[in-house]
This record gives C-alpha cells, sequence and structure tokens, in this order.
C-alpha cells in the first residue's frame, strides 16, 4: 500500500474516531473549565494550594520545578482535580487508539517520550491543529478538548515525567 494512501487511511480513521468518541462520549463529557487566563491548572483549584505538598508518601512521585504547579499525585494514583479532567478528557477522546493506553506509542507517538523536549507552544499547536499528514486530527472544534487544554498537559505532562502510574487513576479527596 503506497504511503499516500496509507496517510489518507490514518487521517479518515482518525477523523472517524474523533467523530465517533465525540457522539458516543457524551456521557463521559468533562465539564467546561471557566474562562481564566493562562496558568497552571493546579492554582485554579479553590480547596488545595496551588503547589503539592513536599511530603508525600513514598510511593508518590512528586513534581519538579517548574512542573510542580502542573500536577500533584498522592498515595501512588490518587490526582488533583484539574489533573483528573485532563485524564477524563483523554479518555473522552479515544487517544490511547493511537497512543497506547500508557501513552507510550501504538500508530502515533509515544507521549510520555515527546513531552520530555515538546514545548507547551508546541502541545497546543499539536492539539489543536493536529498534524493531519502524520495522521492526528486537529481537536480545536471540540469545545471539551478547547476547555481543558492546561488538565490534558498537565496529566500527560505527569505520565511523561514519571509522577503519574499507569492505570486507573482516583482524584484526591
Amino acid at each position: 500500500m503506497s504511503r499516500l494512501l496509507q496517510g489518507c487511511l490514518r487521517a479518515a480513521l482518525a477523523a472517524a474516531i474523533v467523530a465517533s468518541a465525540a457522539m458516543a462520549g457524551a456521557e463521559d463529557a468533562v465539564p467546561a473549565a471557566p474562562a481564566a487566563p493562562p496558568a497552571p491548572s493546579a492554582a485554579d483549584a479553590p480547596s488545595a494550594p496551588a503547589a503539592p505538598a513536599p511530603a508525600a508518601p513514598a510511593a508518590a512521585a512528586p513534581a519538579s520545578g517548574a512542573n510542580a504547579a502542573l500536577y500533584k499525585v498522592v498515595d501512588g494514583n490518587h490526582v488533583d482535580p484539574n489533573t483528573m479532567k485532563g485524564w477524563r478528557t483523554w479518555r473522552a477522546m479515544a487517544c490511547e487508539r493511537c497512543h497506547g493506553a500508557n501513552q507510550e506509542g501504538l500508530v502515533g507517538p509515544s507521549l510520555v517520550d515527546d513531552l520530555k523536549t515538546m514545548s507547551r507552544a508546541d502541545f497546543d499547536k499539536c492539539i489543536l491543529e493536529g498534524r493531519v499528514e502524520k495522521g492526528m486530527p486537529n481537536f480545536g472544534g471540540v469545545q471539551s478538548v478547547v476547555d481543558n487544554m492546561d488538565n490534558l498537559y498537565a496529566f500527560l505532562k505527569g505520565r511523561s515525567d514519571g509522577a503519574i502510574p499507569t492505570g486507573h487513576l482516583k482524584e484526591i479527596e
């Protein structure tokens, strides 16, 4: 099969997946985040401090440096509410179909690896505009994704940093 035909098939499949996920995932839809100037999403959580507590259980991998305000992980798989919204956005859009259930890649690249070097601006551009030539659809027209870009980035960055484990996540209570 020619590369051109493969690319067209990937783009058509990705578009069908997006449409299917948007329609079928209505019950999993993530509520819109309030409009606010760009800021780390953990700062929006009203009941928790913006920075993670330094004394986490041994099983937790704390965020470090610039990523400390992006997400919070405690007790191994408990994450802050905004990071949980990012995980739910990931699930609602069925991103695992291309990037794998553990974000380590399938037909799409490993996001665990890519987010180690990808800038936030490049991440936003890729999600919102897509990379159709590589089979990545644009999600700029999917309001739940647009509204949860900070949360999705926090979840994926936490996975890339090794702070958020694979498997089912729970929200910090």
